[in-house]
């Protein structure tokens, strides 16, 4: 009997031990996590200090531009659908004290003043280009064309722009140049007369297209003008100023056509954009 008794005191005591152990291995995890929960805790609260201190930063920003915005806002005005500010618009009716009262006659909005006070200063750059038999010069009312025969320009069946044409391509390339809103077309024309079946050009389409195309190319390697600007079209024979039924009047119907017109909508979107 004393020896069973003793047995279980030691099973008993032993079990103490163990227990004690696992307690002591609890309470230390438990330090741990309590730790580990406190420096949680404060990191959480840091970054909700740094993020209402950039939210505080985000929301003077948002303030700041739309003050600016209201601001500019106020300045602004709006011109026939194109919003521009008041110095811009003061400077258009600067430009117009200019243009002489004939030239405003009929126009009924700024946009359309200003279109004239384009083509006005456009005619006055063009008024340098002498005419002659082989040089004409028509305004029609916003658009200045200017017709060249093409011995001015090419030898007889060529499309190479020859150099003694520098000197009238350089006083077009002053008036395309005078003004950043224009819109310019190099029409090529012809007469009627087919091709010899040896030549490089296979008929007067090509041969229109590429009279054209070379005095764009002209215009603006040697001049400078803004390839942006310009626009090449072949006409062959079909739009002629006279019959094709003489030498003479085939002379006339081979030409190039240069239409420069003012892009009123490309010059607002200047103003507006130099504001």
């Amino acid at each position: 009997m004393r020896k069973i008794s003793l047995v279980v005191l030691s099973a008993i005591l032993l079990s103490s031990c163990v227990s004690k152990k696992k307690y002591v291995a609890l309470e230390t995890e438990n330090g741990q996590l309590k730790s580990e929960l406190t420096k949680t805790k404060v990191e959480n609260e840091e970054l909700e200090a740094k993020f209402d201190a950039i939210q505080a930063r985000v929301d003077a920003y948002n303030n700041k531009i739309n003050s600016l915005t209201e601001e500019s806002n106020a300045k602004m005005v709006n011109v026939d659908g194109v919003v521009m500010s008041e110095d811009a618009k003061a400077q258009m009716r600067e430009t117009l004290k200019n243009v002489p009262s004939e030239y405003l006659a009929g126009t009924t909005t700024l946009k359309d003043s200003m279109n004239a006070a384009i083509a006005y200063n456009i005619k006055n750059t063009a008024s340098d280009i002498d005419e002659s038999d082989d040089i004409a010069v028509k305004v029609e009312e916003t658009v200045v064309m200017i017709s060249i025969s093409d011995k001015m320009l090419f030898k007889s069946g060529s499309y190479r722009v020859t150099d003694k044409a520098d000197v009238i391509l350089q006083k077009i390339a002053d008036v395309i140049n005078s003004e950043e809103s224009l819109d310019v077309m190099v029409e090529g024309h012809t007469d009627d007369k087919k091709m010899i079946e040896s030549a490089s050009v296979k008929d007067n389409w090509d041969l229109s297209v590429l009279r054209a195309t070379s005095v764009v190319k002209r215009l603006q390697n040697n001049f400078e003008v803004a390839p942006e600007k310009l626009i090449a079209a072949g006409r062959s024979f079909y739009q002629p100023l006279v019959s094709n039924d003489t030498a003479e009047n085939r002379a006339k119907n081979r030409r190039t056509r240069i239409v420069i017109l003012p892009n009123i909508d490309k010059f607002f979107a200047l103003m507006a954009a130099n504001q």
